[in-house]
């Protein structure tokens, strides 16, 4: 089971949620279940969103695997050079 941290204006998104716990094993997985589970908060997840696991910033690495214990924070997408 993983505790799923919620950053800066998903929050809102979320309906002031700040926190989810989900069982998944990969990125995708996660944003799937939470978007199921959670519909209100799918469009924000398919426009796009970042996924920090244990401090390492993920974008569209959807295969990235998520570690049992990892701290997971879902961020707003992170763009930039």
């Amino acid at each position: 089971m993983l505790h799923v941290k919620l950053g800066g204006p998903l929050i809102v998104e979320a309906g002031g949620a700040r926190a989810f716990d989900i069982e998944a094993r990969t990125i995708r997985e996660l944003l799937t279940l939470l978007g199921d589970q959670h519909p209100h908060m799918r469009p924000v997840l398919e426009k796009g969103v970042s996924v920090a696991v244990n401090g390492t910033i993920y974008r569209e690495a959807f295969l990235t695997e998520i570690p049992d214990g990892a701290e997971v924070f879902i961020l707003p997408q992170l763009v930039g050079g």
